[in-house]
């Protein structure tokens, strides 16, 4: 024997069906307590909705996406009173020929179909349940987009940051690898030790920070220290500081947030500057806020503000679509020496 398929029906469908009957279920009560006579109710309200239902939707899904929508408000208007012509004639025969040849008892007096009274009396009760079901179903419809326009959005800016760090990814490689090649032209014994912090670095980033949206601090720093460490290989003479304040080891920040502005540090300080010195300072404000600063020193002829690159640019759109504006990022000139002051908020691991 065959097996049947079981139906299975969605959220939405579920909701009109129990609305409908909802609305049904108080309408016969409601009517059958006034009149002392439930069977007739059951049965007047039974024709009613089979008119209201169609009605509804017919409004809903046809006459305001083909009129109301493209602002053609006449139209829509003599297709509503069209439509309610055709309700009116079909509610009045089959209360007539199935239920009752009085065929509005809550009045009363006996009317006849056609009287002005009946057809406003009828009028009147089809806006009207079209009106309660149209506000609920226009409700659901927004708070459905709304939901819907909110996950897109936080899929845009996931798709956003992923873009962000692929492209903060292969540029400082780039440069690390030119850093390689040109050490390599000198014949080096310095490339091994090279080839093989940079593998380190690669580590952490194709798999200790895949899939992740926040990192612990102190792996950062790691990280940190082992570009610094390539760094110190390329130039002569170079002297880096990085000083930590506070505690950190319960502090996480997005990866590669911050190898940016020491990247920045080194290409705009040198390698016209012989006597390269940069400071790192990281330190807590009030349990609140993390501030980073990086000061490098350069030469004068050669000011840093006026140069242009990705790494800078890329670290603000990141923290704008992380943080919102709950962040600064400062760039700073003062003498020869060129600052960069970020501060974030503090995320705490649980």
């Amino acid at each position: 024997m065959a097996r049947l398929k079981k139906i299975e029906f969605s959220t939405e469908y579920r909701n009109h069906f129990g609305f409908w009957g909802i609305f049904f279920l108080i309408n016969w009560l409601r009517w059958g307590s006034y009149f002392d006579d439930y069977p007739y109710s059951f049965k007047s309200n039974l024709i009613e909705f089979s008119l209201h239902i169609p009605f509804v939707y017919f409004n809903l899904l046809v006459l305001i996406p083909k009129y109301i929508v493209k602002f053609e408000y006449y139209k829509y208007a003599l297709a509503l009173l069209g439509s309610l012509i055709i309700i009116y004639v079909a509610r009045t025969g089959l209360t007539y020929y199935m239920v009752s040849e009085n065929i509005w008892p809550e009045a009363d007096k006996l009317y006849r179909p056609f009287d002005i009274n009946h057809i406003v009396a009828v009028t009147i009760g089809e806006i009207y349940v079209l009106s309660i079901a149209s506000s609920v179903f226009s409700t659901m419809y927004w708070l459905k987009e709304r939901d819907r326009n909110a996950i897109m959005k936080q899929n845009q800016s996931k798709m956003k940051l992923k873009y962000l760090k692929t492209q903060i990814q292969p540029h400082f490689f780039f440069n690390t690898l030119n850093n390689l090649y040109a050490l390599s032209l000198e014949s080096s014994k310095k490339v091994p030790d090279v080839i093989l912090k940079l593998s380190r670095l690669m580590e952490y980033v194709l798999y200790d920070i895949k899939g992740t949206q926040m990192v612990d601090l102190t792996k950062e720093i790691d990280y940190i220290q082992n570009y610094i460490e390539i760094e110190k290989l390329r130039f002569e003479q170079v002297e880096v500081a990085v000083n930590i304040e506070s505690n950190i080891d319960d502090i996480k920040i997005p990866p590669l947030l911050i190898i940016t502005l020491i990247e920045n540090a080194f290409k705009h300080g040198g390698p016209c500057n012989s006597n390269l010195r940069i400071k790192i300072n990281c330190k807590v404000i009030k349990n609140e806020t993390l501030q980073f600063e990086i000061l490098n020193n350069f030469v004068i002829s050669q000011n840093p503000s006026n140069k242009k690159g990705i790494g800078l640019s890329n670290t603000k759109k990141r923290l704008k679509l992380i943080f919102q504006n709950n962040f600064t990022l400062e760039k700073i000139v003062k003498f020869n020496y060129y600052i960069i002051r970020l501060q974030i908020p503090i995320q705490h691991e649980d």
